[in-house]
């Protein structure tokens, strides 16, 4: 035996107040302008019914949600941080993909600072040395905590390092606190190399341009001998989070910290990042070099 199918009870009160408003029309007059009153009541009542649907809950029979309106940035995947890397054509100037960016280092950057040049001692003496191994060592933001992907670009003696990753949103945010605090620490300090030379290194703020959700600029001068004889190493680095990732854009060299360009990479880095994050994928896809 087949059950009628019960109605939903909104629809329920939606009728019983369209047809009492009728009713009630019908017996207070007996003329034309009973028509007219009726339906007047009947629209007003068919309004009513629209609004108490639009607020019925919907979903599936067993009341589950089916969808969010907003959905949330996805993760970082191993192909999605491959994905979000710049190509030649993110940036202007003839600058040339490598395949070797995960082994630049530079040697200007190797050396112990001279703690007995700070009036506060090795707290602010600690920070800079961690400043000058962070950038030898490619990992100014501390360790990614999932996955990570890296590219470089040469133009002549310049380079430009990218590097995109998940990193804890806590500890990047700190992290990129204690970038800001840098210039003030680090202003200037002596490096003292291995082979008894030192070099000066200074550390001033920059500006980033207004992309993600948080971001933050150095530039760093290490002025010293090279190759037996005098030489300046002029590095920009900047850093953008996006959610709980973030670009890395650092570029420089002899020749410069190429200003410009690391300017024109971190918006773009970022951008494309943000693409990944919302599940789109950038255009063009970068270059697969690995």
């Amino acid at each position: 035996m087949s059950r009628r199918p019960v109605v939903p009870p909104f629809r329920l009160v939606a009728s019983a107040l369209a047809a009492a408003a009728l009713l009630t029309t019908a017996a207070c007059s007996d003329d034309g302008a009973a028509t007219t009153a009726a339906d007047t009541v009947a629209d007003q009542a068919r309004a009513a019914e629209r609004d108490i649907a639009e607020q019925a809950p919907t979903g599936s029979p067993t009341g589950s949600p089916t969808g969010s309106a907003t959905a949330s940035p996805s993760a970082l995947t191993e192909s999605g941080a491959k994905a979000a890397l710049l190509t030649e054509t993110d940036l202007e100037g003839g600058w040339n993909q490598v395949r070797d960016a995960g082994k630049w280092r530079d040697s200007m950057l190797i050396g112990q600072v001279d703690v007995a040049q700070f009036l506060t001692g090795k707290a602010d003496a600690s920070d800079c040395q961690e400043l000058v191994d962070g950038l030898y060592g490619e990992d100014l933001l501390g360790k990614p905590s999932g996955a990570s992907a890296l590219t470089g670009f040469q133009q002549g003696d310049s380079r430009l390092l990218e590097q995109v990753a998940a990193y804890d949103r806590a500890a990047l945010d700190d992290r990129l606190k204690w970038m800001a605090s840098l210039p003030q620490k680090c202003d200037q300090f002596t490096l003292d190399g291995s082979g008894g030379g030192e070099r000066t290194v200074q550390v001033t703020e920059v500006s980033v341009p207004e992309v993600g959700d948080a971001r933050q600029g150095l530039h760093v001068t290490v002025r010293g001998d090279a190759d037996g004889g005098p030489a300046t190493l002029s590095l920009m680095v900047t850093a953008v989070r996006v959610g709980d990732s973030a670009v890395t854009v650092t570029g420089g060299g002899l020749d410069g910290d190429q200003k410009d360009s690391v300017e024109q990479a971190t918006q773009a880095g970022a951008e494309r990042l943000r693409t990944v994050l919302d599940g789109g994928t950038p255009s063009p896809q970068p270059t697969d070099l690995d």
